[in-house]
């Protein structure tokens, strides 16, 4: 398993819709990368100059938009992930 440091967060991208509103078949060429993922681990918060932690806005089970060309993705075997900075993270979609 991944355990993120300081500030990062690892996330799994939420696929991307594979069939349009019309019913038209999307090839994987054709997909946008995905900007919506659910957070599986946060990092402790970054280390402020006082020595305390700031406290992390996210929190693991939330589903969150990012940048679109923000994060670095990684595959673990079968698995792909996105690894962001907090800072990264465009806001938490509430359920």
């Amino acid at each position: 398993m991944l355990k993120p440091l300081g500030d990062r967060i690892i996330a799994k991208a939420v696929s991307a819709e594979e069939v349009t509103a019309g019913g038209i078949v999307l090839p994987d060429s054709a997909k946008e990368k995905p900007q919506e993922a659910d957070i599986i681990a946060v990092g402790p918060g970054v280390q402020l100059d006082s020595g305390k932690k700031s406290p992390m806005d996210v929190k693991v089970g939330d589903r969150v938009i990012y940048g679109k060309y923000a994060g670095t993705e990684v595959k673990i075997g079968s698995e792909e992930y996105v690894i962001l900075r907090q800072e990264d993270v465009l806001a938490i979609i509430e359920k």
